[in-house]
């Protein structure tokens, strides 16, 4: 594989993570400002916990496998193999990755005061259904794997595989705990919200 098309693909994923995890804690930041507490981003029991350290791996080999992939020291999950890649990739995961952040910012915008991090079950929040929920409970969670899906077109390895992989059983034992939390605030509303819509993808039908 030419060096310089690697550069580029290496660039676009590490580019991606440090943009998408910079642009969640300016987030923070500004709903923190806005109402006047944490967005609840401290994670308040063992299973939060468990969830936090798994992202935590998730952001660290997003970031860090592009610094390591092609160093003189080839470890074998960073491996690319040449019949694994494709010019079709590097635009396919350009455009994953570009249209993932995009539609997260299109999920804060119409989220407001409303986005957290974390469960508070203390709070009752409004609930959201416009935008990109009123099709997909957990949006911001698809948009998060369709960059990661991203990642693995652009650096092929067994490691973007397995990120991929831990990230999604991390969002969906996250989202079944925030449906539970959510069916105890609103009842009937989210019975029938969570009807109409799909979890991670589009229900159309």
């Amino acid at each position: 594989m030419p060096t310089d098309e690697l550069f580029w693909r290496r660039t676009v994923v590490c580019a991606g993570a440090l943009i998408y995890w910079g642009g969640v804690y300016v987030q923070g930041r500004r709903i923190r400002k806005r109402i006047g507490r944490s967005p609840n981003l401290k994670p308040r029991d063992t299973r939060e916990r468990l969830l936090w350290a798994g992202w935590m791996l998730v952001i660290l080999a997003w970031i860090v496998q592009p610094l390591l992939v092609g160093s003189k020291v080839e470890l074998p999950g960073l491996r690319i193999h040449p019949q694994c890649l494709h010019p079709a990739g590097l635009i396919g995961g350009i455009v994953f990755t570009v249209a993932g952040y995009a539609s997260t910012i299109w999920c804060y915008v119409i989220m407001g005061n409303a986005w957290r991090i974390g469960i508070n079950r203390k709070e009752k929040n409004e609930l959201v259904t416009a935008g990109p929920y009123r099709r997909i409970r957990h949006p911001i969670y698809a948009f998060q794997s369709l960059m990661l899906a991203g990642a693995v077109l652009l650096l092929p390895t067994i490691c973007s595989v397995a990120v991929l992989l831990l990230h999604l059983i991390c969002v969906i034992t996250k989202a079944k705990d925030e449906e539970a939390y959510l069916l105890g605030v609103h009842g009937d509303a989210y019975r029938e919200f969570m009807v109409k819509t799909g979890r991670l993808f589009p229900k159309f039908w």
